[in-house]
């Protein structure tokens, strides 16, 4: 018997690259997590993120699109990858 490969979610894998990014235990990471306030993201952390998501996901994130949570991440990501 083969045993079944577990894909991980697209909320796991911004989870994994958020945490990479500003090396934090994707533990710490809620969906409610405020990037800014709660976990210390300045611009450049935030750029560093996106240009991640981009590559890794094979999307375009405009700049004016606001991300102010983890969850934002992860549910912008999720529409994108969607389409």
């Amino acid at each position: 018997m083969i045993a079944a490969v577990t894909v991980p979610s697209i909320a796991q894998r911004v989870v994994r690259i958020i945490s990479k990014v500003k090396e934090i235990r994707p533990s710490r990471l809620r969906t409610s997590s405020n990037l800014s306030k709660e976990l210390g993201f300045d611009t450049v952390d935030l750029v560093g993120v996106i240009w991640e998501l981009e590559k890794n996901f094979k999307i375009n994130i405009p700049d004016e699109v606001p991300f102010n949570t983890v969850g934002d991440f992860v549910e912008y990501v999720s529409r994108q990858t969607q389409k």
